[in-house]
């Protein structure tokens, strides 16, 4: 069974710091949510309760702590969608909440209602007008490398406030989209509307072989450029200084994540979306 980063968060508490560690220990867990709807797209979730500090942090804990029976509704105020569940064994945790009904349109606003035992869980977003990506290209530093990084090109549209997200996936190998690394991007950093920016493979969750931030010859990489709302810029801001500063994919080592859920924490998301495909040489 293939186990990647999808789910991350389901693993975090809501702080983890020193002075309040024994504290932790018997705080009553959170309920996580990773969701998101994309401009042509069905929502999707993944509901999980978090893990205490003190848990090993495997496989096989991610799965007790999966929630699998609680009823979620998506709504755009005036239709809405009770998601239904699936197994799906790549995923990690394999059992994802999905819409078949209610497609995701850009401008308009989703409402997330998660109930759960005496629980409710509820959050909103709106999904941003898609950029189109330019291209992407798979660049080598020398010619004989095996490996490389990938170049996208787009426009940032003149006179629009925009947040991005850059995803990429790994035909074969990643059964969705997962966040570059620093592929987080406000537009007041660019000095000039045709932005071009080098992107690196995300961090992954219990990888099969030894992860490396760069892509190879013998990968078809699906790369998607995401316009995304700052909730959830701010969220996986945060989410990727905790990596960089605890080094650490698991838990925050002094912080929460930022998080726009109510009840709960995680993020719910819409995002525009464009996306292209990017053939590497054949690997030798």
């Amino acid at each position: 069974m293939k186990k990647y980063l999808l789910f991350l968060f389901g693993l975090v508490i809501t702080s983890c710091s020193n002075d309040n560690f024994s504290e932790q220990k018997s705080t009553e867990s959170k309920i996580v949510v990773e969701g998101w709807i994309e401009e042509g797209d069905f929502a999707n979730v993944l509901l999980s309760s978090s893990i205490p500090v003190t848990d090993v942090i495997d496989s096989t804990n991610v799965l007790n702590h999966v929630i699998r029976s609680a009823k979620i509704t998506i709504s755009d105020g005036q239709n809405s969608e009770v998601l239904r569940v699936k197994n799906d064994k790549n995923r990690v945790p394999p059992f994802v909440y999905f819409g078949s009904t209610l497609m995701g349109e850009a401008g308009k606003e989703y409402t997330l209602k998660i109930e759960y035992l005496n629980r409710v869980v509820e959050a909103v977003t709106s999904i941003p007008k898609s950029v189109p990506l330019k291209s992407a290209e798979y660049i080598k530093k020398k010619e004989t490398d095996t490996t490389g990084y990938v170049f996208v090109k787009f426009d940032d549209p003149i006179a629009e406030k925009n947040y991005y997200q850059i995803a990429t996936k790994i035909d074969g190998e990643e059964p969705i989209f997962v966040p570059s690394f620093y592929g987080n991007l406000d537009d007041k950093n660019f000095e000039t509307t045709a932005v071009s920016v080098q992107i690196n493979r995300g961090v992954i969750l219990f990888p099969k072989t030894k992860f490396t931030p760069y892509f190879a010859d013998g990968d078809l990489i699906h790369v998607k450029l995401r316009t995304q709302n700052k909730d959830a810029l701010d969220f996986w801001n945060s989410w990727q200084n905790e990596i960089v500063n605890a080094k650490n994919p698991i838990y925050p080592s002094n912080t929460s994540l930022k998080s726009n859920i109510k009840g709960g924490i995680g993020i719910w998301a819409g995002y525009g979306q464009s996306t292209v495909i990017v053939k590497t040489p054949p690997k030798k």
